[in-house]
């Protein structure tokens, strides 16, 4: 799923192939047994269902085509979470389990170059020759299956070209790149050694100019507001090695900047566009339908003609996406899950650990401004997979020094005394 991320943006099944690799996960974990759910799954399935319930508030088939990727991108990233927090918990090198989450990140950063590179790359994918017409001509399907390196006007006289790839969107490759950069810095802290280990050295720095080239306002407030609150947890608990990864991030992020001027190009994007006003629209829109079926949604975003923006109601953010489309509880049971695993994660005491209980938090920051349903929600998952590994994992106990006057419980005593305590501890965990 995540080491061949160009192949599938290529083919044009980096969106439908997505839920189809998360079922062979799912078969395969079916097949092995032994599945350990972690902390909040009770919350998220329970989010599951009342999406399911919304369903019977859908206008059409095309309505059920985009209801039910939505769906199925919700329980990928669930079975993905499942299947890593149980892995991760049975592995010894937890940097080996973030080895594919670090492929995705390299591919982000390729695929990034070559937005900044051949702006105007555009292809057509295998899987858009063998659609139906029908389908291609839908913008929504044809997005998802037609392969550009960049989002931009093509009306404008001097477009401003964001990267995208392997995303439609260049929000979504922002969101991505905020949740993928502490997963990154806690590999390189759990002993990445090797060609991984100089790769993601090299990839980090080089990740910068795409990134700052997208213009996400979303991506550099969560990504802030976690280091933010990253650092001064470091500061409270004198963890020196967090603090010090976390300088050399801003380091070479305040260099990056000296040399782009994404403050300058950020005010220009705004004052060309109305992408405020618009956004303001369609989360108003969203608050006025809401009222008229609070519980269970419509069941996707509309498009009406009653707002400035182009997108249907129900978009740009997945907060309103969540409460338009299923209703106030699932928005609620939404929310409830990043908390949890928030709070779950919070104990970390590694400095892994605490990098990665953040993506939660940079998570619940980028809700009410960018969709996170797609890969980015999965992403998300499976760093708090790892995340709830390392902070539930069950510690080794000290060695007792065993007492010369007493008898040693692991050796039959020759005064023919039965052991009391001895046997096999239980697996820790949340089950």
């Amino acid at each position: 799923m995540f080491g061949l991320v160009p192949v599938w943006w290529i083919a044009g099944v980096f969106y439908f192939g997505w839920p189809l690799l998360g079922a062979l996960l799912l078969m395969f974990m079916l097949t092995r047994g032994q599945i350990v759910m972690p902390a909040g799954s009770g919350v998220w399935l329970a989010f599951l269902a009342l999406v399911v319930v919304s369903a019977t508030q859908l206008a059409g088939f095309s309505s059920l085509l985009t209801f039910g990727l939505r769906l199925v991108f919700y329980l990928t990233a669930f079975v993905v979470c499942c299947y890593v927090f149980t892995v991760a918990r049975e592995r010894e090198s937890p940097s080996l389990v973030l080895a594919p989450l670090a492929a995705f990140f390299v591919a982000l950063v390729v695929l990034g170059w070559l937005g900044v590179l051949m702006p105007r790359f555009s292809m057509t994918t295998p899987m858009e020759l063998i659609l139906p017409g029908g389908l291609t001509g839908n913008p929504f399907i044809r997005d998802m299956v037609h392969a550009e390196a960049t989002e931009y006007s093509a009306r404008s006289l001097n477009p401003i070209f964001r990267p995208a790839a392997p995303y439609a969107y260049t929000n979504t490759f922002g969101s991505t790149y905020a949740i993928l950069v502490p997963a990154v810095v806690a590999c390189l802290l759990l002993g990445a050694s090797g060609v991984l280990r100089t790769v993601l050295l090299v990839a980090l720095p080089l990740s910068l100019p795409p990134a700052f080239l997208t213009l996400n306002r979303g991506m550099f407030l969560s990504l802030g507001v976690g280091l933010a609150v990253l650092g001064m947890r470091a500061v409270v608990r004198g963890n020196i090695k967090v603090l010090a990864s976390m300088l050399g991030v801003l380091a070479v992020g305040g260099l990056a900047a000296l040399v782009i001027p994404i403050g300058a190009l950020i005010e220009r994007r705004v004052s060309a566009s109305n992408t405020n006003t618009d956004r303001m629209s369609l989360y108003l829109e969203v608050l006025r339908w809401v009222r008229s079926s609070p519980l269970v949604g419509f069941g996707t975003p509309l498009q009406v003609d009653t707002v400035s923006a182009d997108a249907p109601i129900g978009t740009q953010g997945q907060l309103w996406t969540v409460l338009f489309s299923h209703g106030i509880p699932a928005l609620v049971c939404f929310i409830g899950w990043f908390l949890v695993v928030l709070a779950t994660c919070w104990r970390a005491t590694s400095a892994a650990g605490q990098w990665l209980s953040v993506v939660p938090l940079i998570a619940l920051v980028q809700l009410p401004f960018y969709g996170l349903v797609n890969q980015n929600l999965t992403a998300a998952f499976y760093v708090v997979g790892v995340a709830l590994a390392l902070t539930t994992r069950r510690q080794p106990s000290r060695p007792v020094r065993p007492d010369p006057g007493r008898p040693d419980p692991g050796r039959p005593d020759p005064a023919g005394a039965v052991p009391v305590g001895h046997g096999v501890a239980s697996r820790g965990g949340l089950r």
